[in-house]
């Protein structure tokens, strides 16, 4: 997974849908601290407002949704919010996209019926084919879940690029294969541990490039462990119950933690979800879970962890545990994490 020939990690951050001042101030302190690019995830509303607002206060800073839920829009939006992400930032913008879990993306977008492997495969061939064919003549699309003739498609400006970049999420192994097949990135879920980066996705994902006659410098692997430097570890812990919570009770995940030894724990956890409170299973989640996924203590040592995926990714986007936390903490770890990683 790791590239010989790049030897310096590229950072990444988040930034939010805040108020416009707030989100102004990050993005630009974002690349005054040399930070590679931001991403903007989707929890419910697209991911593409705060980057466009970043994109009009930064000259360098790569902007990359992180990510876009496939279902929960068509793929021709979805190419057309690429294309406008572009041109906005000029050049600067690079598709995430992933598919959910179906509770997510059926159960709060209301997304019929599907596969979620067979979607996404789906969805990044449309996105691929209408952005390289929107200054033109688009050719219909025939495709399980998405069909488009076209016939009225009138086209406006050109597209910027005519190839935008398009990186894959993944949890698990499928979709780290598909990744590895069809995208120019694979972004690892924030609830990779190190172990499960090092030593299960990385030869599912050399094994699949090779497979797909690809060279590892074909993709670019970024991945998001979770960090909470804090000299009081126990204050790091605590702060981290809440977001190992709310995706340890995601039910689809099941299988996943059940394989680092948390399969109890997911279910007790997933009692809290269901009732749509997280929070009040919190307390469910123990020490040792947390330091399964997030690397939590002093700088010096959270470094350390850390160091374990900055050995297999060409970028990090390096996350606070920001689940039920309050703005003032939340900042307290995302300058943490910059002192630590980036000096800023």
């Amino acid at each position: 997974m790791g590239s010989p020939g790049r030897k310096e990690i590229r950072y990444w951050n988040i930034l939010q849908p805040l108020p416009a001042p707030i989100l102004i101030e990050l993005a630009k302190q974002a690349e005054a601290q040399g930070i590679h690019g931001s991403f903007a995830p989707q929890v419910y509303g697209p991911p593409f407002l705060p980057l466009a607002v970043a994109a009009g206060v930064t000259d360098r800073l790569q902007l990359a949704s992180g990510i876009a839920i496939a279902s929960a829009r068509s793929p021709f939006e979805t190419a057309m919010a690429a294309i406008d992400m572009d041109r906005i930032s000029m050049g600067r913008f690079t598709l995430g996209i992933g598919a959910s879990v179906l509770a997510w993306s059926r159960g709060v977008f209301g997304a019929p019926e599907h596969k979620p492997l067979a979607h996404l495969r789906e969805t990044v061939a449309a996105v691929r084919h209408i952005v390289s064919g929107a200054g033109g003549h688009l050719e219909p699309f025939e495709g399980t879940y998405y069909k488009a003739d076209f016939t009225h498609y009138q086209p406006l400006e050109p597209p910027l690029r005519t190839e935008i970049p398009i990186w894959v999420a993944a949890l698990r192994a499928p979709m780290v294969r598909l990744a590895a097949e069809i995208g120019d990135g694979v972004i690892g879920h924030p609830m990779w541990s190190a172990d499960w980066a090092v030593n299960h996705m990385q030869p599912e994902l050399e094994a699949a490039l090779a497979k797909a006659g690809r060279k590892r410098e074909d993709i670019e692997v970024n991945l998001w462990p979770w960090a909470a430097p804090n000299p009081d570890e126990a204050e790091a812990i605590e702060d981290s119950r809440a977001t190992m919570a709310f995706y340890g009770g995601v039910k689809q995940y099941e299988s996943f933690f059940e394989a680092h030894g948390f399969l109890d724990v997911a279910r007790k956890l997933q009692e809290g979800v269901q009732r749509g409170d997280y929070r009040s299973v919190a307390h469910l989640v123990p020490d040792e879970m947390v330091r399964a996924f997030v690397a939590v203590g002093e700088p010096e040592k959270v470094k350390e962890q850390v160091g374990r995926y900055a050995s297999v990714a060409d970028s990090l986007c390096i996350v606070p545990p920001v689940y039920a936390l309050p703005p003032e903490k939340v900042f307290q770890y995302v300058n943490a994490i910059a002192a630590t990683f980036y000096g800023g």
